[in-house]
């Protein structure tokens, strides 16, 4: 380990990335991915440089997130998707978004133990997402690992979110089709169910369809059918279906893994896939520039000077947080000339 903290990745050459990541290997791909996270200068201008020579080996996987509540069975649903999955043929790459990271320094969906059977497999790799400190920042560059990862060969990335939050919508950001995961017992979730998640699916699925939890995902599946008719149109061309699923059992799997891809092959055949992407594209610039803005203001000596300041004139009612916000910005303008 270097004084510096950084491990000996950084005995790797751009050439060195480059080459491992077209060739597989999950070695170089795992510690592209730190270098990618990584705050350093030095490594945010070499993962740059090592994302331009890769970029034209991205964008054939299909992106797939998946969300729904904690509790729901995302961790082993992917699991199991993702045996079936390479069974069938396919690699499978696994990223996490987890905001929460941030605060506890550890992450609630990237633990491999809690996907053992794909963990176990060479064609599959999986990934935590990074100790970041803002949605924006976990996803930007949970955006670059899913590109080292198309560009490592891997043909399916699910992106797992918590589950809770504004995370669903910047993972929605990041994909071709998003899968919202359900409970059994309908009545209950019906109540408390976020219709603007669910304006975001593709697909639904109702998860743990088996045993004596059968017959109420029965009941919930069409509780949630009609639910959906009460949502404004999203998509002319694609309804979300409601499915029945089972990771326990693999119930289902077939199923769903059929409707996934019948949705990315009709936004493949309607043109609407590229234009999804350009949007995605233009999004992750602005979310680059608004990050890059904030920690230039966050770091700006002048900013800071006045930022205690001017915290003690709003929490004494001298002035409101609105002015104080104008004032801190034309300093910051100001010193740009």
């Amino acid at each position: 380990m270097t004084p510096t903290g950084r491990s000996s990745r950084r005995t790797l050459s751009i050439d060195d990335y480059v080459e491992g990541i077209r060739k597989g290997s999950r070695r170089i791909l795992a510690q592209a991915i730190t270098l990618v996270e990584s705050q350093h200068p030095g490594d945010t201008d070499q993962a740059q440089e090592v994302l331009r020579h890769l970029v034209a080996n991205t964008g054939k996987a299909h992106r797939i997130g998946i969300s729904g509540i904690p509790g729901v069975g995302k961790s082993t649903l992917i699991d199991a998707l993702g045996v079936h999955l390479i069974d069938s043929g396919h690699r499978v790459a696994v990223l996490a978004v987890d905001p929460s990271s941030s605060l506890s320094g550890g992450s609630l969906l990237g633990d491999k133990s809690r996907m053992p059977r794909l963990a176990a497999i060479d064609k599959a790799f999986i990934r935590p997402s990074p100790n970041a400190q803002s949605l924006g920042g976990v996803t930007l560059r949970t955006r670059e690992s899913l590109l080292l990862c198309e560009a490592a060969g891997y043909d399916v990335v699910l992106v797992e979110t918590v589950g809770v939050g504004q995370s669903e919508t910047m993972v929605a950001n990041l994909v071709d089709t998003f899968l919202l995961l359900m409970l059994p017992g309908a009545g209950d979730e019906l109540q408390g169910l976020k219709k603007g998640i669910v304006e975001l699916a593709d697909v639904i699925a109702v998860n743990k369809a088996d045993g004596d939890n059968l017959e109420r995902a029965r009941l919930a599946q069409q509780e949630y059918k009609a639910a959906l008719h009460y949502l404004p149109d999203r998509d002319q061309s694609w309804s979300p279906p409601v499915l029945l699923v089972s990771a326990l059992t693999g119930a289902g799997l077939s199923e769903l893994w059929e409707r996934l891809e019948l949705h990315r092959s009709m936004l493949e055949e309607s043109g609407e896939l590229d234009e999804k992407r350009q949007i995605q594209l233009r999004h992750w610039i602005r979310t680059v520039i608004e990050e890059r803005l904030l920690v230039s203001f966050g770091s700006h000596a002048g900013v800071l000077e006045r930022l205690h300041g001017l915290e003690s004139a709003v929490a004494e009612g001298r002035t409101t947080a609105t002015t104080a916000a104008d004032e801190l910005i034309r300093t910051f303008k100001e010193s740009l000339g």
